[in-house]
């Protein structure tokens, strides 16, 4: 009769579920997220972002911050020119990178600012989100646009004229599209991190 070793009679053991590869779904769902608002000045995007950003613990990268602070520097720019989208895209790698999500408050009015988004969470492997925000009421929005004021020291706002005839390309990639003419600031920031919290949100 042959001997049975005892190697062969000791059960497999079933690998502990914290040892196990995380699968590439799971890395995906827990990737950081890359929140990227574009729109016209006055269509509410502050607003919502100061809503939206600490549901979703998300750091609030606002571009009118950083190109004022560039202004009241030492270089004396009127025009910062993509200086303050540059710094901004360098800032929101090195969050991302962290594991630390990241909310872009900014006009992003051309492809290639929005392309730099992109870029920035391929590199950094983060889930994007492209939210366009809008006021479909002119009446409203000129209101808006009209009776702000300045939350940043030295920071000039554009007149209605300004916002009006600024170039502003179409943005139909963007996943998600909120009219702030028909939803309240924080009607629209429920949307956002609602998006932003689905489970199946791709990484673009």
């Amino acid at each position: 009769m042959a001997r049975t070793s005892v190697s062969d009679e000791r059960p497999t053991r079933e690998r502990p579920t914290s040892e196990r590869p995380e699968s590439a779904d799971a890395r995906t769902a827990n990737a950081p997220m890359l929140i990227c608002f574009g729109g016209l000045p006055g269509a509410g995007k502050t607003s919502v972002a100061r809503l939206a950003a600490p549901r979703l613990r998300a750091l609030h990268l606002r571009i009118d911050s950083i190109e004022q602070a560039i202004r009241a520097s030492w270089l004396r720019l009127d025009d910062v020119g993509n200086a303050g989208y540059c710094a901004a895209y360098a800032v929101a790698e090195d969050n991302l990178r962290l594991g630390c999500s990241v909310l872009a408050d900014a006009v992003n009015p051309v492809a290639a600012a929005r392309a730099g988004w992109r870029e920035v969470a391929e590199r950094s492997g983060a889930r994007l989100l492209e939210v366009e925000l809008v006021c479909s009421d002119r009446a409203a929005h000129r209101e808006r646009v009209e009776r702000r004021r300045a939350d940043i020291v030295g920071l000039r706002l554009p007149v209605w004229a300004e916002v009006a005839a600024r170039a502003y390309e179409p943005w139909d990639g963007a996943g998600l599209r909120l009219d702030t003419a028909a939803l309240s600031a924080e009607q629209a920031a429920a949307r956002v991190v609602a998006c932003a919290e689905a489970p199946s949100r791709p990484t673009r």
